[in-house]
């Protein structure tokens, strides 16, 4: 299946603007993953939006609450949220640079692959690819994207370019509560020289198809042999009854999709003033 990209626009440094696609780096179902079916039945299992005491509710009363404490919640109404809702630029601009080693790992959320839109765009996407890379530096803008502005991070990425969004400062938990409690003393200098010795040894060039998820094949195996036996129990969940088309009743799947859409209109605020509690 061919890439389909996410966001179309301008990579802009300084007055150049280069017109782009930027596409996703990973691939997503490319691990095995279950539906949830009812052992006696055979049919689907799937999730119904309910409230204690009133029953089942339709998506379209279900607003989102702010925790403010003592399992208190501020309303907030849809309309609300799309009164602050971020527009689509269709510009990222590269606002400042920065060594390549300079930004902690931790920092980085997901990657993303930037490509020019013609061929006409290419001799401009080339030079910046090159400058970056002579260079030795990464490049920092804001993208915004379906209602959400992000933190990006550009870089070479083999005859492309890599996008890789970051988390914000008040994102990143601090380590030191969690470290303060390991000893300051050096280690023992012998325990010290066979460590690195071992280190050293084990050195070599990164290779991610040097390494195998077993348990993902092992899982596939799993699958395979079922599959050819010819008495692996099989159900077909065929119509369950649900009409289909109700609001009060989707699979997770679906409400985590529809969650994902409904979401992407995050709340405008400055960096500095960020809440560290979710909606």
């Amino acid at each position: 299946m061919a890439s389909r990209a996410i966001w179309k626009g301008q990579l802009r440094l300084s007055l150049v603007s280069i017109p782009v696609e930027i596409h996703s780096a990973t691939k997503s179902g490319s691990r095995v993953s279950f539906r949830q079916i009812h052992g006696p039945s055979g049919k689907r299992v799937r999730y119904q939006k309910s409230v204690p005491g009133v029953g089942p509710v339709k998506s379209e009363d279900i607003l989102k609450g702010y925790e403010l404490g003592d399992d208190e919640y501020m309303l907030i109404e849809p309309e609300e949220l799309d009164a602050i809702k971020l527009e689509t630029k269709k510009t990222l601009e590269l606002v400042q640079f920065v060594e390549t080693c300079e930004i902690p790992p931790l920092y980085f959320d997901r990657p993303y692959y930037i490509i020019p839109s013609d061929d006409l765009a290419e001799d401009a996407y080339r030079v910046v690819r090159d400058a970056l890379r002579k260079a030795d530096r990464v490049g920092l803008g804001q993208l915004t994207m379906r209602g959400k502005e992000y933190l990006c991070a550009i870089r070479p990425c083999g005859d492309g370019l890599l996008l890789e969004t970051l988390h914000y400062a008040d994102e990143i938990r601090e380590a030191d509560p969690l470290f303060s409690d390991i000893a300051d003393d050096p280690a023992d200098d012998e325990l010290l020289s066979v460590a690195t010795q071992l280190i050293d040894r084990k050195t070599k060039p990164f290779n991610a198809e040097n390494f195998e998820d077993h348990y993902d094949s092992a899982l596939r195996d799993l699958i395979e042999r079922k599959r050819k036996n010819k008495k692996t129990p099989r159900t077909r969940a065929g119509d369950d009854g649900s009409g289909g088309g109700s609001d009060n009743v989707v699979d997770l799947m679906s409400a985590l999709k529809e969650s994902l859409k409904k979401d992407g209109g995050g709340k405008k605020t400055t960096r500095t003033s960020r809440s560290k509690k979710s909606a």
